[in-house]
C-alpha cells in the first residue's frame, strides 16, 4: 500500500470542503472524499465529500466519479478514456494506492469511505488531473523505437523466435499510466534525474529485443548515478502496476547487464 503524499506546492486546507448528500430514501449509500484543487483560483486544496446511492451507480470507482461529474458537480476534473484498463488515463490514488479508477470496483474497497486523490508528488493541473510532462519526456528519452542498422528484408517483416518474443511480451504491456513511477520514493525525490520504473521498463523492453541493434548505446545512455541507480528495489512499482508487471525486476536485469559488460 502506498501512502498518499500531497502534490508539489500544495497543502490541505482542513477548514474548507463541501458535502453533497445522496437523495433521501437511498438504501446503499457510499461516501466519496475527493481532492479538489484549482491552481488558477489561488485557493488552497480541499476535500469535498459526495454521497451516492450505489443502487443507481455503476460498480467501478470511475462510474462513481462520472456520476458525480454528470449529476452533482460538473466542475470536477479527471482524465478517462477507454474504461477497459488499456489507456491508463484514469490513474489516480484511491484509498492510498495508485491504481486505475476504471478497473477498481467500489465493492473491493470495503465498506468505508473511498478517498480519491491525484497521483502523488506530481504538479496538479486541476483536481485529479496531474501534469505528466516530465514523465512522458523521460519515456521519450529512452528512445522507445526499434533502432537497427541492418536493412529490413524486402519481402517480409523482421522476424524473431517465439522465445525472443516472449522476452518482450510482458514489458510491452505497459500502458504508461504512471502508477508505478509515482509510487516510487526515489522518483518522488529525484524525478528530474531518475528515469523511474516506467521509463526503465520501456528501456529494458528495447534492450532485450533481438531485432534491436543498439543495445550498447542504450546501456551507455543509462550509465549514470541517477538515471538508473536510484532504484533501491523497494517494489512499490510492482505492487502498484495495474497490469501486474514488474519494473523492479527489469531494472535489476539492466543493472546485471551493466555489471557483466564491465568484465
Amino acid at each position: 500500500m502506498v501512502e498518499f503524499a500531497l502534490p508539489k506546492n500544495s497543502r490541505i486546507d482542513k477548514s474548507a470542503g463541501k458535502t453533497h448528500a445522496a437523495q433521501a430514501g437511498a438504501k446503499r449509500v457510499r461516501r466519496f472524499r475527493i481532492y479538489r484543487f484549482d491552481p488558477s483560483t489561488g485557493e488552497n486544496p480541499r476535500v469535498d465529500t459526495f454521497e451516492l446511492d450505489m443502487d443507481r451507480c455503476g460498480p467501478m470507482v470511475l462510474d462513481a466519479l462520472l456520476k458525480i461529474k454528470n449529476e452533482v458537480d460538473s466542475s470536477l476534473s479527471l482524465r478517462r478514456s477507454c474504461r477497459e484498463g488499456i489507456c491508463g488515463s484514469c490513474a489516480m490514488n484511491i484509498n492510498g494506492q495508485n491504481t486505475l479508477a476504471c478497473t477498481r470496483s467500489c465493492e473491493e474497497l470495503g465498506s468505508g469511505d473511498i478517498s480519491i486523490y491525484p497521483l502523488p508528488h506530481q504538479p496538479v493541473v486541476k483536481d485529479l488531473v496531474t501534469d505528466l510532462t516530465n514523465f512522458y519526456a523521460q519515456y521519450a528519452a529512452i528512445k522507445p523505437w526499434l533502432q537497427s542498422r541492418t536493412p529490413a528484408p524486402p519481402d517480409r517483416e523482421r522476424l524473431q523466435s517465439k522465445e525472443d518474443q516472449e522476452k518482450i511480451d510482458r514489458p510491452s504491456a505497459c500502458i504508461l499510466c504512471a502508477c508505478c513511477s509515482t509510487s516510487c520514493p526515489s522518483y518522488w525525490w529525484n524525478s528530474e534525474r531518475y528515469l523511474g520504473p516506467a521509463a526503465l521498463l520501456a528501456a529494458y523492453r528495447w534492450i532485450v529485443d533481438s531485432r534491436d541493434e543498439s543495445t550498447g548505446e542504450r546501456l551507455d545512455a543509462l550509465e549514470d548515478p541517477f538515471r538508473l541507480y536510484r532504484c533501491h528495489t523497494i517494489m512499490n512499482c510492482a505492487e502498484a502496476c495495474p497490469k501486474d508487471l514488474n519494473p523492479a525486476k527489469a531494472i535489476a536485469e539492466i543493472k546485471q547487464m551493466m555489471a557483466e559488460r564491465q568484465h
